[in-house]
């Protein structure tokens, strides 16, 4: 089956996004490789006391569920949801080298046309913009190619790095979501950020460049 069918049944995936200039460097955003596994699972291994606090409970331990060996499974169920069209799966990437990922999931159609957006930046791009342009590449992509009206994000009230990145790229705060998720070993309160395609009918990208906070080439 060739890519512009694929397309046709799920779109807005598979494609590349970028790039855009932040201090960090030149952010783009792929599909996950199989590749992409020693990778993955080296930052994610070294940056466990900076990711670990904000990701749901998990059975395995964090080294179990993040070595090498995980990687193929993972990587074959985003892509099988980006087949299916309940998910748009990227790797962020920063001067060409995988500095996180970013994922659009749980998208429902119809009248809704709604999904939630996640993402984990590598500790040592942290602060740098790149989080905040690959939710601007990301929402965009979304709003446009892929036909969606409205993306949500939950985070931690106490995440103040993850909150800046969505209040920069132009997501309110809806509310509290009381005991929502599993972190940690305890049952966590998330705040819930959202945007629909009317708050930004010229795309966060250009939103951004306006104000100096991400420069296109």
């Amino acid at each position: 089956m060739s890519v512009f069918a694929d397309l046709g049944r799920h779109p807005g995936w598979p494609v590349r996004l970028g790039p855009v200039e932040v201090r960090a460097g030149t952010v783009t955003l792929r599909g996950p490789r199989l590749f992409d596994g020693s990778t993955w699972s080296r930052l994610r291994i070294r940056d466990r006391a900076y990711l670990e606090p904000w990701e749901p409970t998990a059975q395995e331990g964090w080294d179990e569920r993040n070595a090498v060996l995980a990687w193929p499974a993972q990587w074959s169920s985003l892509r099988a949801t980006a087949r299916r069209g309940t998910g748009l799966p990227f790797m962020i990437m920063v001067n060409g080298e995988v500095a996180g990922q970013i994922t659009i999931g749980n998208i429902v159609r119809g009248s809704l046309r709604s999904a939630w957006i996640g993402y984990w930046v590598a500790a040592d791009r942290a602060g740098g913009g790149v989080g905040t342009a690959a939710v601007a590449l990301l929402t965009d992509h979304a709003f446009r190619e892929a036909g969606l009206h409205r993306l949500e994000a939950t985070v931690r009230p106490e995440n103040a790095a993850s909150i800046r990145v969505l209040t920069k790229s132009g997501y309110r705060e809806e509310g509290l979501f009381k005991r929502y998720l599993d972190v940690a070993g305890q049952w966590r309160d998330h705040l819930c950020f959202a945007i629909t395609v009317e708050d930004v009918p010229d795309g966060l990208v250009r939103r951004l460049a306006a104000r100096g906070e991400v420069r296109l080439p």
